[in-house]
C-alpha cells in the first residue's frame, strides 16, 4: 500500500503539471459516474493527507482518491493511450495536443517495492493522467474533506504538530505497532515505515503505548519527516544508515534498504540476530529480537 511519502509525491508532480488548467475528465469504465461533473472545469489545487488525495475543481467539487493497495496513477505525455484494463479516472488538459518529441505513449511507474524513481517524466512535461485499483474515486464536497481532515491524525509531511498523538499515545494501552499504523492517530504511515521507525528507535512493537517515554516519542517523529521526504524524491524507501550495510558506500543495494521490512528470517544488519515476523492487527510486523529486546516477552 502506499504511504505518505507516495500521496504527497503525486500531490506535487500532479500540481506542478496540471494546476490551473482546464481539464478534461472521464470515466471510461464508468465506475466514476460524476466525472461529466468535473469535466472541463479548472483544477485548483491537489491535496495530500496520510493516504488521501483531493483534487479541487471548485465549490464541493473534490475528486478524492485513495488508492488503497493496489491503486496506482500513470502518467505519460500526448497522444492519449488505448483505453486498457479497469481505467476508473482520466485527466488530461483542455487542448492538449501530442508532442512532436514524446518518447513514450506512456510511463507506467513500476511497483512502489521495485520502482526506484530513476527514470519519470519531468512532471512539467506530464500531459495526461489514468488511475486504476484505487480504493477509492467519487465525487466530495468540501464539508466531506473537511471531516476527514477532523479525524485523521498529525500528518509528518504537512508541518503538523504532533502533540495530538503524543496525548492518544500517552493514554493508550494499544502496543505501539499498532497505534503507528492507525490513521487517526499518525497519518501517512504504512507498514514499511511502522517496522522501520520502531527498528531505528530500538523500540519494542509489542510495548503499550502509554508506556513509550515521550523522548522516544518525539525522536521518532522527528526520524519520520526526513525519511518520508526521502521517499518522495524518487518512490525508494530506504531507511537503513551506511555504516549498518553490508556495502558501506555507494547506492544502497534493494536487499540493503531495510532493516527489518520483509527480512524475516535474515539477519539483522546490526546484530545478526534472525529477523523475526507475526502478523498483528491484519497486517504483517517485522521486528529484531535482540535490537528491540523485549519484544521477546510477548512473542
Amino acid at each position: 500500500m502506499p504511504e505518505g511519502n507516495e500521496i504527497h509525491r503525486w500531490a506535487e508532480r500532479h500540481t506542478t503539471a496540471f494546476v490551473g488548467k482546464k481539464m478534461h475528465v472521464e470515466a471510461p469504465n464508468g465506475r466514476f459516474r460524476e466525472a461529466d461533473v468535473l469535466d472541463g472545469r479548472k483544477l485548483e489545487r491537489v491535496m495530500a493527507k496520510g493516504k488521501h488525495l483531493g483534487y479541487v475543481f471548485g465549490k464541493d467539487r473534490i475528486l478524492h482518491v485513495h488508492l488503497g493497495r493496489y491503486g496506482d496513477w500513470t502518467e505519460g505525455q500526448m497522444p492519449l493511450p488505448e483505453e486498457r484494463g479497469a481505467l476508473r479516472v482520466r485527466m488530461w488538459p483542455v487542448g492538449a495536443k501530442a508532442r512532436k518529441d514524446a518518447a513514450e505513449a506512456s510511463t507506467r511507474h513500476g511497483w512502489y517495492s521495485s520502482d526506484d524513481g530513476s527514470n519519470p517524466t519531468p512532471p512539467e512535461e506530464i500531459d495526461w493522467l489514468e488511475l486504476r485499483g484505487a480504493s477509492d474515486c467519487s465525487l466530495w464536497t468540501d464539508a466531506q474533506w473537511e471531516t476527514l481532515l477532523a479525524r485523521l491524525g498529525p500528518d509528518p509531511l504537512d508541518g503538523d504538530d504532533p502533540k495530538p498523538a503524543f496525548e492518544h499515545i500517552a493514554k493508550a494501552k494499544t502496543p505501539i505497532g499498532v497505534l503507528l499504523m492507525q490513521q487517526d492517530v499518525l497519518s501517512g504511515i504504512g507498514n514499511i515505515y511502522r517496522a522501520e521507525l520502531l527498528f531505528r528507535a530500538r523500540l519494542s512493537p509489542f510495548v503499550e503505548g502509554r508506556t513509550v517515554p515521550m523522548k522516544t516519542l518525539q525522536a521518532m517523529w522527528k526520524d519520520s519527516i526526513p525519511l518520508l521526504r526521502a521517499g518522495m524524491i524518487d518512490r525508494r524507501i530506504v531507511t537503513t544508515k551506511p555504516k549498518d550495510r553490508p556495502h558501506k558506500t555507494g547506492k544502497p543495494l534493494k536487499e540493503e534498504a531495510h532493516y527489518v521490512y520483509r527480512r524475516h528470517g535474515k539477519p539483522c544488519f546490526v546484530c545478526g540476530t534472525k529477523v523475526l515476523r507475526k502478523d498483528v492487527a491484519g497486517r504483517t510486523l517485522y521486528w529484531c529480537p535482540v535490537c528491540q529486546a523485549d519484544a521477546t516477552l510477548s512473542v
